[in-house]
């Protein structure tokens, strides 16, 4: 009989046992799918990020292959066409995602952001258009200036701009479009404005210090503004002024800057050396 009862609470032991490690394996396996899943929205951010974008691409196209309906990672993947300068793939991803019930209004104007990038205008305005008028975002004021200047409504650009300015504590890309949106209605004096207040809230931006020369070398000013810059970009922004004064006829002045940048570089200047030559020829 005491032989019966061991082995029966043997049989009950391991039972007893057998649940907690049953219940232990579940509570270890929810873990780990938590964990896998944080970890996984870490590698999409910066996959998004700070990743090559050509490399996001794989990694979003290899995961939507598993999983084709997940949102996040189409959504991602589109981005990424984006950000690679695919913006045609990247717009029909977009398309894809905007037709969706659970569509939001961030997903029609990142469609229509990749629109506007193919140079589709006339679409993107009509997606713009279906965004009610109470979805007031720094991204739908930026769109809308620039789908305003593709239009030439010149007066709905600035308003834009200048809203879409007010959303920002970083409006320094904001400044350089509204900036060169000047420079092309020959508005230069306040186009090299704009651009001046862009570099003070983003020295690094070398387009709009590009951009700024060329407002200057427009109004015959051969003179580089006072901004910060690297002897390489110094370079390049006398070989712009350059350009842009033999475009004008201003020949010699033009060969002048040319000779500056070729000594100004910290290397070989082919481009300048280049029309330098040409123009000696």
């Amino acid at each position: 009989m005491r032989q019966t009862k061991a082995v029966m609470l043997c049989l009950v032991s391991a039972v007893a046992l057998s649940a907690c490690d049953q219940t232990a394996d579940g509570e270890v396996s929810r873990s780990l799918k938590g964990v896998n899943v944080i970890d996984e929205t870490n590698l999409n951010e910066i996959m998004l990020t700070a990743a090559d974008p050509n490399e996001a691409v794989s990694y979003f196209q290899r995961t939507l292959a598993e999983d084709p309906e997940r949102l996040d990672i189409q959504r991602g993947l589109a981005t990424s066409l984006v950000r690679a300068k695919r913006a045609t793939e990247g717009a029909v991803i977009w398309r894809r995602i905007a037709e969706r019930q659970d569509a939001t209004h961030e997903d029609r104007m990142s469609f229509a952001d990749a629109l506007i990038r193919t140079g589709d205008w006339e679409q993107a305005e009509t997606v713009l258009d279906g965004i009610p008028p109470t979805i007031e975002s720094l991204q739908r004021y930026k769109l809308e200036a620039v789908v305003a200047d593709s239009n030439q409504e010149w007066q709905k650009a600035d308003s834009f701009y200048e809203t879409a300015v007010g959303l920002t504590t970083s409006p320094g890309s904001i400044l350089n479009n509204w900036g060169y949106s000047k420079l092309t209605r020959g508005d230069y004096r306040e186009a090299e404005r704009l651009f001046g207040e862009a570099i003070t809230y983003d020295p690094s931006l070398f387009t709009a210090k590009n951009n700024m020369v060329l407002a200057r070398a427009a109004q015959r000013n051969y003179s580089l503004p006072l901004i910060q810059v690297s002897q390489t970009e110094r370079a390049q922004l006398l070989h712009t002024m350059a350009l842009a004064a033999i475009k004008q006829g201003d020949t010699t002045r033009g060969k002048d800057l040319l000779a500056q940048a070729i000594d100004a570089h910290p290397q070989h200047f082919e481009p300048a050396v280049r029309a330098l030559k040409k123009l000696e020829s």
